[in-house]
């Protein structure tokens, strides 16, 4: 009997090699060979046959685009750019039990009153779908429900009665009956995409692709994946915490930067329309270590506490712990309040979070950091009803952000009187009615509203 060939696929870049190695010479990732059965049609040239020519058009159309189909849940549809796209192939990741299925199913149960919609699950049976519709109360809508797998059998489906929404989950369970390789693999998950994707360009329906996450917190399967999509949104959030985080971090038809905010609950995600107030609910304004944070999330302004604790550290390298920022950007924020300030901070134990399980990337919560940290190395509270947002350089100098005068009109609505921000140099003062702002230009002056015995 002979022996079947194998060959070593790459799981982030797809690349193959006849014999394992620990890196990927195409992409340079380390220990993501993985062996799978090698196809018998090799790929071949085009040879003397001539292909058929193609047509050019200009970039406008006669053809009037058909509208943005609306889910109707609005974090959903603001996170898509409007509404899901015609013909638009759009990847949802998360871990397990963060509440993907669930999403959908609610997006699908509000979809189906103004159209025809598929849900294949390959995960659950048809009677599980129905159990967790009826404890969402969406029994009632009509969804059309199947649980399938196999590639070749949902596309000879859904091409002779197209849906106007399809629902995949997930992709990992799909499988394509002329490829050899498990479902999950490279090549199952590489080609079953590709062929709901053609198949929903072609038809001109929107397919939703459910795909699992990775230990490292990525989507399961060849990066590649994410290139064949139109928009890949991650849904994030400590499954022990209500909230939840819907982000795009793909998306060809809108921002990339924008996030929707949901509550979970027994009936289900619900929409959180004012998330700065639900995030603020619990804070204590009398405590020490506490800054208010004015940040934005794409388009919209939101308000977060920022909590830092410093103590005597006991160990020979003092311990840093951080939730929802960047480990690297709290290191040199304290480099540069020692350095610069000549305040000592290295020396103890520091623990940052950011309250309510949001992750802050960018570099205008740097100030409200340095607040904290100082307010809780001196034990003085931070003023109360202030908030703060800038950027800290090396050099100490607090660097001016973008969209000022929306987070300060935020700030205002929920109530707050005072605002540290940035000096402007050369541009027009930001200001908003009912909040007073002060300006500084180094992270110096902010250390002086903390100034004690305990902190200098």
């Amino acid at each position: 009997m002979a022996k079947s060939k194998t060959q070593f696929v790459c799981t982030e870049c797809g690349a193959t090699y006849p014999k394992w190695s620990g890196k990927c010479e195409t992409c340079g990732a380390w220990n993501t060979l993985s062996e799978e059965a090698a196809q018998d049609d090799t790929p071949k040239g085009l040879g003397a046959k001539k292909g058929r020519k193609i047509n050019f058009v200009g970039l406008e159309g006669q053809e009037k685009q058909p509208p943005r189909r609306k889910t109707n849940i609005e974090e959903f549809d603001r996170v898509l750019g409007g509404g899901m796209v015609a013909g638009s192939a759009i990847l949802v990741g998360g871990e397990p039990g963060i509440g993907k299925s669930t999403i959908l199913l609610q997006a699908a149960a509000n979809l189906s009153q103004g159209g025809r919609v598929a849900y294949i699950s390959g995960e659950e049976a048809v009677d599980q779908l129905r159990l967790r519709a009826s404890r969402l109360e969406l029994q009632k809508n009509p969804v059309e429900l199947a649980a399938a797998t196999n590639v070749r059998d949902i596309v000879t489906t859904l091409e002779s009665n197209p849906p106007d929404v399809a629902i995949i989950d997930s992709i990992q369970t799909m499988y394509v009956d002329s490829l050899e390789s498990a479902p999950g693999t490279v090549a199952q998950v590489r080609t079953s995409a590709q062929e709901l994707i053609r198949l929903a360009k072609r038809k001109g329906f929107p397919v939703l692709l459910v795909g699992h996450v990775t230990k490292e917190g990525q989507i399961a399967g060849p990066r590649v994946l994410e290139h064949m999509v139109d928009t890949v949104l991650y849904f994030e959030g400590d499954r022990s915490h209500q909230f939840r985080i819907l982000r795009a971090v793909k998306n060809r038809f809108g921002a990339t930067d924008e996030i929707g905010v949901f509550e979970m609950s027994d009936a289900g995600l619900s929409e959180v329309a004012n998330p700065s107030a639900l995030f603020l609910t619990d804070r204590d304004q009398n405590v020490s270590g506490s800054a208010v944070f004015a940040g934005m999330e794409g388009t919209r302004p939101m308000l977060l506490e920022v909590q830092a604790l410093v103590s005597p550290s006991t160990l020979a390298t003092p311990r840093r712990a951080v939730v929802g920022w960047d480990s690297s950007r709290l290191s040199m924020i304290m480099a540069v309040i020692e350095t610069r300030c000549g305040v000592a901070i290295g020396a103890n134990d520091v623990y940052l979070n950011v309250a309510g399980g949001l992750k802050v990337t960018e570099p205008a919560a740097d100030l409200a950091v340095a607040a904290a940290l100082l307010s809780s190395l001196s034990g003085i509270a931070a003023p109360s009803g202030s908030v703060y947002f800038g950027e800290i350089g090396l050099s100490g100098e607090v660097r001016a952000v973008s969209h000022a005068e929306g987070r300060l009109k935020e700030a205002a609505k929920l109530g707050f009187q005072s605002a540290l921000v940035p000096k402007h140099r050369g541009k027009a003062k930001a200001q908003a009615k009912g909040i007073k702002t002060s300006e500084l230009g180094h992270i110096q002056e902010l250390a002086q509203l903390f100034e004690n015995e305990g902190g200098s």
